[in-house]
């Protein structure tokens, strides 16, 4: 789907929708503009349901000052103008009060966007704007002398967020990584010290799969269809269960001893599509498509583990707690957990990018998934569902962990239970 050529007002539909149901806005909270090539700017209504807009109700604000539309544009409306006036670039802007990023807001901070690596890149600077009246030309003002740096990101002391970048799209992934990185922090914070990576490291050992060589894919068989389909399914699904974000999350599955298929690099999760998927053979990419950054690390997986079939790389918020503290994941909590779970390890950081081989050793049966540390989990399974299931009770696990802080001392289960539940389950 080419988002970029629906028209603004639809463009701004299918964002707010994005963000209410993600649950990063109220009914009555958050604004969303875009500045169209003739000089105007389309947004979001005042007094009216976030959740239930429609295309008429977007407000066209035209170049003269005139307004054309049902309602008022919103009382927010004064900042976004004077953003537009600051930052020629800057053609879309989204506001809202997700609660991770109003916590930074109440306590006049931003987050820690070098905790995990994809962040830096998506969000850049974070900077913080002065409070001022909400509506008033002041915080107008305040936000956009906070842009004129050079700043795309900015939190609103004691009020929210705002972001502004060429297109809606783009806003929209920094909005959403950002809030995705003050979860992380936020939970990290309830359990240890979050650490942040070192500068020299993100830049040592960036991948890029765009130099793999290609190949034309002779033919596309019924299982590599279905598996294909089935991917986007549950990649749709990571995404809804905030497990992926729009820019965050890789799945794969095996084809064969020589190929697999893996999620591509920079493509909105949301709206992936059976053809957006990449076949990898004898590695080599499939013409035209550009696969996830971690496709040769998933490669030697495959290689050393005839058992694995499926893997996922994702980050979801609760169980990254883990993975920016020093703080170990111990899966004895619950039959499920432990179950499923196992024997959780952490890897250094550089481990996939500087021995991927070394890296993939570590998987085996009693150890299904793995943190590497400040970066991700990856999970491996049997199959496809099998592999999102453990992602998913591996979230659900760190949750549970993470909110026993205050209420007691944590029970793990015995060893002897252990051995029970290896025995009744033929572990």
């Amino acid at each position: 789907m080419d988002i970029h050529v629906l028209h603004p007002a639809d463009q701004i539909i299918m964002i707010m929708e994005r963000v209410y149901e993600s649950g990063l806005t109220t009914t009555s909270g958050g604004n969303i503009s875009i500045y169209d090539e003739n000089g105007n700017i389309w947004i979001t209504p005042a007094s009216v349901d976030k959740g239930s807009l429609t295309r008429r109700d977007i407000v066209k604000v035209n170049a003269d000052g005139t307004v054309e539309g049902i309602h008022k544009p919103s009382s927010e409306f004064p900042f976004h103008q004077l953003i537009y006036k600051a930052r020629s670039d800057i053609k879309a802007v989204i506001h809202a009060h997700p609660p991770a990023l109003v916590a930074f807001s109440i306590v006049r901070k931003v987050p820690n966007t070098w905790m995990v690596p994809s962040v830096q890149h998506v969000c850049g600077e974070v900077g913080l704007a002065t409070y001022a009246l909400p509506g008033s030309t002041e915080l107008g003002e305040n936000i956009a002398d906070v842009f004129k740096e050079g700043i795309n990101t900015v939190i609103l002391e004691n009020h929210g967020v705002v972001v502004g970048f060429p297109d809606l799209f783009k806003a929209y992934k920094a909005f959403e990584t950002l809030d995705f990185s003050a979860r992380i922090e936020l939970e990290a914070s309830r359990i240890g010290k979050p650490t942040e990576i070192k500068k020299e490291l993100l830049e040592k050992h960036k991948v890029d799969t765009k130099e793999l060589e290609d190949f034309i894919p002779e033919s596309y068989g019924i299982r590599e269809r279905d598996l294909r389909t089935e991917m986007c399914q549950l990649i749709h699904r990571a995404y809804k269960q905030q497990l992926f974000t729009s820019t965050q999350g890789t799945f794969s599955h095996r084809l064969s001893d020589n190929s697999f298929l893996i999620t591509p690099y920079d493509i909105d999760r949301k709206y992936i599509e059976p053809g957006d998927i990449v076949r990898i053979e004898n590695g080599k990419k499939e013409i035209g498509r550009t696969p996830s950054r971690a496709a040769m690390f998933h490669q030697s997986i495959y290689e050393l583990h005839p058992h694995i079939e499926s893997i996922i790389i994702a980050h979801p918020p609760h169980f990254m707690a883990f993975a920016v503290t020093d703080i170990h994941f111990d899966s004895r909590t619950i039959p499920e957990s432990y179950l499923l779970l196992k024997n959780v390890p952490k890897l250094e950081y550089e481990a996939p990018y500087v021995e991927p081989k070394k890296a993939a050793e570590v998987f085996n049966k009693q150890t299904p998934l793995a943190i590497v540390k400040n970066d991700c989990v990856i999970v491996t399974g049997k199959n496809l569902l099998h592999a999102f299931d453990r992602l998913e009770v591996a979230e659900y696990s760190a949750k549970a962990l993470i909110s026993s802080v205050g209420i007691g001392d944590i029970v793990h289960i015995s060893d002897k239970e252990i051995s029970d539940l290896e025995e009744a389950f033929n572990l």
